[in-house]
C-alpha cells in the first residue's frame, strides 16, 4: 500500500502480490516540429491503437487518449520506478504504431503520467 503521495506520485513499494496501474496521457509532443492537424494525428493513432495489447489498455476521452499500464510485480518494485517502466512500454506501443503507420511520426507524441 502507497506510504505518502505528493503532487500525483506514490511513494512506497508494490509488493509481491500487490497490482499496480499506471495511467497514462498520450498527447501531441509540445516540443517537436508536428504538423498543424494534432487532433488529426490523435485521430489517427487512436485507430492503429489497439484497446487491449498485453498490460496496457487504452481509451480515448474527447481530444485525450489515456494508456492504463497494469503490472503484477513479481518482486518490490518503487512508485516512481514503476511509472518509468510503464511510460517506456506506452511509448513502445505507440513508436511500434507509428512505424507501422507511414501518416504518424513516432515525434509527434508524447507519454506522460496522468495526474488524476
Amino acid at each position: 500500500m502507497p506510504a505518502k503521495q505528493d503532487a500525483g506520485t506514490w511513494y512506497g513499494s508494490i509488493g509481491a502480490k500487490d497490482t499496480a496501474d499506471v495511467v497514462y496521457r498520450i498527447t501531441p509532443h509540445l516540443g517537436s516540429p508536428r504538423p498543424r492537424w494534432d487532433a488529426e494525428a490523435m485521430e489517427l493513432l487512436w485507430h492503429r491503437l489497439d484497446l487491449s495489447l498485453g498490460d496496457t489498455s487504452f481509451s480515448k476521452v474527447g481530444p485525450e487518449i489515456t494508456a492504463t499500464w497494469q503490472l503484477d510485480a513479481p518482486f518490490p518494485v518503487e512508485r516512481d520506478e514503476l511509472i518509468k517502466l510503464g511510460r517506456l512500454a506506452v511509448l513502445e506501443i505507440v513508436r511500434d504504431v507509428c512505424r507501422r503507420a507511414p501518416e504518424l511520426e513516432f515525434e509527434w507524441f508524447a507519454v506522460s503520467p496522468s495526474r488524476t
